[in-house]
């Protein structure tokens, strides 16, 4: 028989003999497009090396998301020696956008309730994706003297971050995946949540509870779970709407109306992180 007491145990045996370590990283260079799987990151100040750096703005400079718009979910990104490749999967166009944009304008974008610095990249690249979508939107870059804070409330020092929903990193166990994949009766892939560092070991939503850990030396902090959105009942194959996960999440992941999937960190130091590296936990919530 399944028990309370059982349970108890099971997680303490998890805690003391299960070692975390780090199993996927991924980046999502412009906001709302498609990730890339990398081996190795560098972690930099806004989080992990041209994350969302770069994002789409629409005539009135307001970010422009797969929520309003599920075709984003059609549009790869690769990292090519002269730019960033992108991909519609459907029709098979292609744009190369440069790393270093093209024009000195500058403009205020807005993302969420922040208002920061960024730098159109280039008219062609505009002209691409208005086409593309069917309506008149710019890209942009956040440049290196543009500041976007961390909500105060959240905020360990003087975090900043870059076109993210709001934080550096979003971290996710696999192990949590597994649990609701066992939920569902169509399994869903760890694109449709969108994280930056996925790890394996521990119980199912083990990253709940990890308030300070480290990898190489760098320290990680869980300041805020990560409340989900519509974004994830998009299919990243086809851009149509699902009910799931959100559906199956809102039976055992629901508070004060929220639906929570996923821990959003801050960061203390500067470095890489590989695939394959321990997450040592420090501090539990």
């Amino acid at each position: 028989m399944f028990t309370a007491q059982g349970a108890n145990l099971n997680y303490i045996y998890a805690l003391i003999f299960t070692m975390l370590c780090v199993s996927a990283l991924y980046i999502y260079p412009v906001k709302s497009l498609g990730g890339i799987a990398l081996q190795e990151a560098r972690l930099e100040a806004r989080g992990l090396a041209l994350d969302r750096r770069w994002m789409l703005v629409d005539a009135a400079n307001n970010f422009m998301s797969q929520r309003e718009i599920p075709a984003l979910a059609l549009l790869t990104v690769r990292l090519e020696k002269e730019g960033l490749l992108i991909t519609h999967i459907t029709s098979g166009l292609q744009l190369l956008a440069p790393y270093i944009p093209t024009t000195e304008n500058f403009m205020q974008v807005t993302v969420w309730e922040d208002t920061c610095l960024a730098q159109q990249v280039s008219p062609y690249a505009d002209e691409w994706f208005s086409d593309l979508l069917h309506c008149p939107c710019k890209l942009v870059y956040m440049p290196d003297h543009s500041t976007r804070w961390v909500e105060e409330k959240y905020a360990i020092a003087a975090d900043i971050t870059s076109f993210s929903d709001g934080y550096p990193n979003l971290l996710i166990g696999q192990a949590s995946l597994d649990d609701l994949n066992n939920k569902l009766a169509k399994p869903i892939t760890m694109q449709r949540f969108r994280p930056n560092i996925v790890f394996t070991g521990g119980m199912p939503f083990e990253e709940d509870n990890l308030a300070h850990f480290t990898i190489n030396d760098i320290s990680f902090y869980g300041v805020k779970r990560c409340a989900r959105c519509v974004v994830t009942t998009i299919n990243p194959d086809t851009a149509e709407k699902e009910k799931e996960p959100l559906r199956t999440l809102a039976s055992y992941r629901l508070w004060d109306n929220k639906i929570y999937f996923g821990q959003n960190l801050l960061h203390k130091g500067l470095g890489s992180i590989h695939v394959g590296d321990e997450l040592k936990v420090l501090q539990r919530k």
